[in-house]
């Protein structure tokens, strides 16, 4: 799985404008609503809460990887945000969080979904690699980060 095939630069943001978990995802789903990614941005942004409200998706060491599965989209899409100052997201360690990749899916796709995941995570393992997204100001620099480090 590379994420820059489901990653498009338009659909990154830094730094994100809200300061709260509801507001960067309805965020980071407008991007890609903007981006003609989605068919139901209504439904997406339903599923994602939905997903949130049962457990949150802040996996710690200040990263969250909110996601959901539903009809509103025909394929795995991705976004992602850098928050200017870190969010509270009721992460598993109770830390603030400063990045968020978002993920939307079909219901009826788990292995891409799954990949993704898995994917986003040993991503972030690379704690250079996570402090330099932390630090990035600019859609472009966070894209080329990742598009780089996929490609090392």
């Amino acid at each position: 799985m590379i994420l820059t095939e489901i990653l498009q630069p338009t659909c990154v943001k830094a730094p994100l404008e809200g300061t709260n978990k509801d507001a960067v995802i309805t965020e980071l789903i407008d991007l890609l609503d903007a981006s003609g990614a989605l068919l139901d941005r209504d439904a997406v942004l339903e599923a994602v809460l939905t997903r949130e409200a049962i457990r949150s998706t802040g996996i710690g060491s200040g990263i969250a990887i909110p996601h959901g599965k539903c009809a509103g989209v025909k394929e795995l899409v991705m976004a992602m945000g850098i928050a200017g100052t870190p969010i509270e997201y009721d992460s598993i360690d109770n830390k603030p969080v400063k990045i968020i990749c978002l993920l939307i899916s079909p219901a009826d796709q788990t292995g891409p979904h799954i990949q993704a995941l898995g994917r986003i995570s040993r991503l972030m393992l690379d704690e250079d690699f996570k402090a330099k997204l932390e630090k990035a100001t600019d859609p472009e620099t966070v894209y080329d980060l990742i598009s780089t480090k996929e490609h090392e």
